[in-house]
């Protein structure tokens, strides 16, 4: 009987499963298929014998790149980064969202426009916009300040001005996109409920407080909690292109992911690259265990399991 019915049940629903066959198969061969490259990280790679023939070194390739200096530098980059752009980007997201419910539903389709565009932009572009701002010749900043009696300052060169100017640039990157997401939740929220509130005598400032951020909580916290699961993982193309890979300010904007770049490039060591890889990934596991924990005894609507 139970078999009668869940072929009768596969019958139904066959058409379903066939459109989902595609995202299934492309899930399972970059997802599932090259964790069995994972064994990188514990062999001397030997290409002149592949992969699992070569000479199986256990944890040597982590207790290098442990022991190195680099370890706590990249570890500490790549997690204060990207809390900031937490931090940042959800705050401004959120704001413009806010401001687009009550101010902006006369130009709604001019201004999501605005806010989606730069999500589109890649960074190689966005490094020669932002090259245009920070140049220590041509810049506009430099230009600025030498017409006040200023000095001229080399950014390519200073890591101390790199923390703001990366947060700049990721929170124009993305606040705009996570602003329409917030916004389209804003719009199921029942209008009787703000009118309830203007008969009970709040201002707009305890509509927000009170209704607006409320309901917006849960999905507040599900999206922090999906880039806390990827903390551990930079945009890439963010740390390389802006920079230039100047190796000036590698004490700040060196990340996990560009040092990987640099093991497989530089020392061509596909062990430790690999290793380094592995840390990341159980590491990010352990902070989206942590944080949907830490969620769910805040507001059980907001975890993701």
């Amino acid at each position: 009987m139970k078999k009668n019915s869940i072929w009768k049940d596969l019958r139904k629903k066959y058409p379903l499963l066939l459109l989902a066959l595609p995202g299934i198969i492309l899930i399972f061969l970059f997802n599932y298929l090259p964790l069995s490259g994972l064994v990188i990280a514990f062999k001397n790679v030997d290409y002149s014998v592949g992969i699992f023939k070569s000479d199986w070194v256990g944890f040597k390739n982590f207790e290098f790149f442990i022991k190195s200096n680099d370890a706590f530098r990249i570890t500490k980059n790549t997690l204060v980064l990207n809390a900031l752009f937490i931090v940042f980007s959800t705050v401004v997201s959120v704001t413009v969202a806010i401001m687009l419910y009550y101010v902006g539903k006369n130009m709604l389709k001019l201004t999501q426009t605005v806010l989606f565009l730069p999500y589109l932009i890649s960074w190689v572009v966005a490094s020669y916009a932002l090259e245009a701002f920070i140049d220590p010749r041509n810049g506009v900043i430099n230009h600025f300040l030498t017409s006040i009696g200023g000095s001229n300052i080399n950014f390519y060169y200073e890591p101390k001005y790199w923390y703001v100017i990366l947060v700049i640039c990721n929170v124009w990157k993305v606040a705009g996109y996570n602003s329409i997401l917030y916004y389209t939740r804003l719009l199921s929220i029942d209008p009787t409920l703000f009118e309830a509130a203007e008969i009970d005598g709040a201002n707009t400032w305890q509509k927000i407080r009170y209704i607006t951020l409320y309901m917006l909580r849960p999905m507040i916290v599900m999206l922090v909690l999906l880039s806390i699961g990827n903390i551990f993982y930079s945009d890439f193309g963010m740390y390389f292109f802006l920079t230039k890979d100047n190796g000036m300010l590698y004490p700040v904007t060196d990340v996990i992911d560009t040092y990987i770049f640099r093991a497989l490039k530089t020392i061509n060591n596909p062990g430790m690259g690999a290793a380094v890889g592995l840390f990341q990934s159980v590491m990010g596991f352990i902070l989206v265990m942590t944080a949907n924990k830490l969620s769910r005894k805040i507001d059980e609507e907001g975890s993701i399991f």
